[in-house]
């Protein structure tokens, strides 16, 4: 009965949710001159005019900020897209089933194991952990060609394009980026870390050059054997030459007639007299880095021919250390395809790679990668692989993921697949493709086709296709079965409710943020779906609760708009700066709206701030932990003054905070790039190399800018970089040491707060509470609230347990963002209240992981086994993290279930592969199945 009702129910060829049909035709059509526009835009105006009596104004105001209307329930610009990654079903079956082969296959196999790991954790977003993959399958490679792919990867990873004053061939001096060092054949895992030797090779190459031109000017023997070209004579010794090939040596000492002569006619042999004068010298030195590069394409022309494999060998690696910028590997990348040389095309490919993404934009460079022929030139020297177009369909997706080149790129990646998680990859990704370019029939060939190869998260896109294509009951029935057949997520209640209908739509939603509260889409769909209703206020509220621990500029924008509604003009201008600060090309109302022509409508409705407002409103929203309003407030101060590189270097700090990673190594990039001195440059490149995992560099950039000048920042930095490890007592009193020099110098209330609360955390570490909570207490006269914290935990071990939870209870009361607050005021407190304020932390943040891991410690300590896996288990679901795959697999251990112990350890040394209670656990529950068996 209740299919027969649904079938009824989709005859209908519009879904109208929550809203009339009449009230919710405009979304974000363009049609102005539509009776169902005028109508949206009349029913916008009251609410624009509910705070204000002053309609006239009201309705000019939202004329002028909200020309597209706010967004529908009815509409699909609110909808989700289809993640383009891989989304395992079973995902840590599928971690732990990586992490058994790695340790399994030969060293050879690593390198391609390591980027199908990639490939399954780019969903999670982690860019720390993606960047190790790349490492680790860049360690473990063996072929130049996957070295300089790799190589050239990991660079653009870094976006050292960014960098004023960084050439893309610049070495940075690490051997897994080095440009030189990927020309190398073979491989040494154990060089992960090793610098390169640029320098030094450099230096070596201009000796011997000297050596060459001396031996070749110098050393005059009998020669014996002619060679005629034309009318010109090139004499050669005949040992000489007939060592370089056997075909030469058959011919100068077999039973060929030129072996009785002594001289040989090669005018026919299409070889210049000058070329063959250079292989005379060849012949003596077998060096060909004296000769012009015409002559030495002539020379691997010439080696092809006469199979002299060392001569080609020698032609091929000079010729691939001339390439120096793209026009060089465009001509030369030619002369590698004709002379089959390896090395030559590789070195083309590496000054093209290291070039993105600018060299996407070059239409030449792009016709060589999209065309299928140049593909087959590719494979015939070992270049056209499934990872180079992995690698440059990931840079196109970012650019453009509707463009031609996109869907080129993706084409000739599913041409290249081998193995089975590559075919559903380029299957899935070229369905997702289609799908945006609303090339419905072909979406649905490459979702279908993903999901035959064992992508069951490819059926969501198929149903999705379906739905566009008018089958909407089709697709609420693929989606119905999907859940019914497996352990249900969170995204296949979304997909469904996407095809459903009023109460059981929104129940559907309800249910995919209970699986999975990282999902924006149901959101920002109650979201809207109360503004429909006219309750605002509550739409507000309902997209807070994501913004809250998972910042993205969609649900800003979201709220930026209801706050218009409302003529909260000062809240909506501060949202759209974050978003400018998160994407700074970002455009509104669905590519619409330039971000910065709304932020200067804004500007007419709210009172101007002068330099001194700006600082003064920093330091009240960085005191009341605001991090969203302290990077609409940066932004605002870079307006006046773009050229100030602290505040990009602030603005970083925020972000990081925000778990924005990618935004905040732009900012400090541009820190960088903005830098006034030497000194400060230092600083910002010694956070870009701590970052990104080069802890002992980060360290020589700081001490080398305290010895040009002693500054906050560099006695700061170097201080946080040795805090990082385990300290024992002398490090402990020369980090102290460090942060005390850095409070000796100039610097504002916002960073010597964080000093002195940095400090007070290595007080309590070295037991000298008193001097810790002088810190704190220093740090909260300058406003630096955080500071409760420590001071809390200095009250905890004092044994005054009252006073730290009083101390956190401020913390809450006074910051905008408090589960990190209500998480630790959990430790000072009874269980029934700890219970408390971790369900608060959970609701304010469930990205937050200890609250799951206490509950289900509690659980287990209360013998409720089952329970305490499921509660694990539910965050597990939307967040693998390592600590809680850790605890789980230690419940089951005590459970007996060693099956899933393994598993569940596996999947989290996939995630870290160096943790060492996880490598124990591990161990003992492999020996337990083996003494079993």
């Amino acid at each position: 009965m209740r299919g027969l009702k649904l079938i009824e129910r989709f005859k209908s060829t519009q879904v109208h949710a929550l809203s009339p049909p009449e009230a919710s035709t405009t979304g974000g059509g363009g049609g102005g001159g539509s009776t169902g526009s005028k109508l949206s835009n009349h029913k916008r105006i009251k609410f624009i005019g509910l705070k204000s009596n002053k309609n006239t104004n009201s309705v000019s105001t939202a004329q002028v900020l909200l020309p597209y209307g706010f967004p529908t329930t009815t509409t699909d610009l609110i909808e989700p897209s289809i993640d383009p990654h891989l989304k395992p079903i079973h995902y840590v079956k599928a971690l732990a089933d990586i992490y058994r082969r790695l340790k399994s296959c030969l060293e050879s196999d690593k390198s391609l194991l390591y980027m199908e790991q990639y490939a399954n954790l780019c969903g999670l977003g982690d860019a720390k952990l993606l960047r190790r993959c790349l490492r680790s399958a860049r360690q473990f490679a063996v072929d130049v060609h996957t070295k300089v792919l790799l190589s050239a990867w990991l660079r653009f990873e870094r976006r050292e394009d960014e960098l004023v004053g960084v050439s893309s061939m610049d070495c940075s001096g690490f051997i897994l980026e080095c440009p030189k060092a990927a020309l190398v054949s073979g491989y040494d895992p154990n060089s992960v870390y090793d610098h390169c030797k640029c320098y030094e090779e450099h230096t070596s190459l201009i000796e011997s050059q000297s050596v060459v031109q001396n031996e070749c000017l110098s050393l005059e023997e009998d020669r014996d054997v002619t060679f005629l070209i034309g009318d010109q004579e090139v004499n050669f010794i005949r040992d000489k030459i007939a060592a370089l090939s056997s075909p030469f040596k058959a011919m100068l000492y077999g039973d060929f007639v030129e072996s009785t002569r002594n001289k040989i006619d090669f005018t026919e042999d299409g070889i210049s007299v000058k070329a063959m004068n250079a292989v005379e010298v060849y012949s003596r030195t077998r060096r060909v880095d004296v000769f012009c590069p015409e002559i030495v394409v002539e020379l691997l022309s010439f080696a092809n021919r006469f199979c002299c494999e060392e001569m080609k060998s020698a032609s091929d690696a000079h010729l691939a250390s001339l390439v120096g910028d793209v026009e060089d590997a465009l001509i030369l990348i030619e002369y590698g395809f004709e002379g089959r040389a390896n090395l030559l095309v590789a070195s083309c490919l590496q000054v093209l790679l290291r070039e993105l993404p600018s060299s996407l934009h070059n239409p030449k460079v792009m016709k060589l990668f999209c065309s299928s022929a140049t593909r087959e030139r590719l494979a015939n020297v070992g270049h056209a692989s499934f990872l180079l177009y992995y690698f440059l369909s990931q840079v196109a997706m970012e650019e453009n993921i509707v463009s031609d080149t996109m869907v080129t790129l993706l084409e000739r990646l599913e041409e290249c697949a081998t193995e089975r998680w590559q075919r559903m990859l380029a299957f899935h990704q070229l369905g997702c493709v289609m799908l945006q370019r609303k090339e419905y029939k072909d979406a649905r060939y490459y979702f279908e086709a993903a999901a035959e190869v064992g992508h069951v998260y490819s059926l969501a896109g198929l149903a999705r296709a379906k739905y566009k294509q008018g089958q909407q009951y089709s697709a609420y029935k693929l989606m119905n079965s999907l859940i019914a057949e497996y352990k249900t997520t969170g995204w296949m209640y979304q997909e469904r409710s996407l095809f459903n209908l009023g109460k059981e739509k929104i129940a559907d939603l309800d249910t995919a943020t209970e699986l999975d509260p990282t999902l924006s889409f149901p959101y920002k769909y109650r979201a809207v779906a109360k503004l429909e209703e006219r309750q605002i206020r509550a739409a507000i509220s309902e997209i807070d609760r994501i913004i809250g621990f998972k910042l993205s500029v969609d649900c800003l924008e979201l709220r930026a708009w209801f706050f218009i509604a409302v003529e909260d003009y000062e809240s909506a201008l501060r949202d759209i700066l974050a978003v400018l600060t998160l994407e700074p090309k970002y455009v509104m109302s669905h590519g619409r709206m330039n971000g910065d022509r709304l932020v200067e409508l804004l500007r007419h409705q709210v009172q101007q701030w002068s330099p001194v407002d700006c600082w003064m409103q920093l330091y009240d929203r960085w005191s009341c932990v605001d991090d969203i309003g302290s990077l609409a407030v940066i932004h605002q101060m870079l307006a006046n003054d773009p050229g100030k590189s602290f505040l990009r270097f602030r603005q970083s700090l925020l972000l990081l905070r925000l778990n924005c990673q990618k935004a905040a190594m732009r900012c400090l990039r541009f820190a960088r790039n903005h830098s006034s001195s030497e000194h400060e440059r230092l600083v910002y490149e010694g956070w870009i190399l701590y970052d990104t995992g080069h802890r002992e560099e980060a360290l020589s950039s700081a001490e080398k800018s305290i010895l040009i000048e002693r500054s906050f920042e560099a006695f700061f930095l170097k201080a946080y970089i040795l805090a990082d490890t385990s300290l024992d007592s002398e490090s402990s009193s020369y980090v102290i040491q460090l942060l005390e020099e850095a409070l000796k110098c100039p610097s504002d209330g916002l960073r010597k707060g964080q000093a002195l609360n940095n400090l007070g955390s290595i007080y309590v570490d070295c037991g000298k509470l008193d001097l810790a909570a002088n810190c704190y207490t220093n740090a909260l006269d300058i406003k630096h609230t955080r500071a409760h914290q420590g001071l809390a935990r200095v009250f905890y071990l004092k044994n005054q347990r009252k006073a730290a939870y009083d101390e956190m209870t401020k913390l809450i009361e006074k910051a905008h963002n408090s589960a990190s607050a209500f998480e630790k005021r959990s430790e000072y407190c009874e269980q029934e209240m700890a219970k408390n304020d971790l369900n608060m932390a959970t609701q304010l943040d469930p990205l937050r992981t200890y609250p799951y891991r206490y509950r289900a410690a509690v659980l287990m300590d209360d013998q409720k086994e089952t329970e305490a896996v499921d509660e694990l288990t539910k965050a597990i679901a939307f967040k693998p993290d390592l600590q809680m795959l850790h605890l789980r697999a230690a419940f089951y251990e005590s459970m007996g279930d060693l099956n899933s112990a393994l598993q569940d350890s596996e999947a989290a040394l996939c995630l870290d592969p160096n943790h060492m209670e996880t490598l124990d656990l591990h161990s003992r529950a492999l020996d337990r199945v083996t003494h079993q068996q």
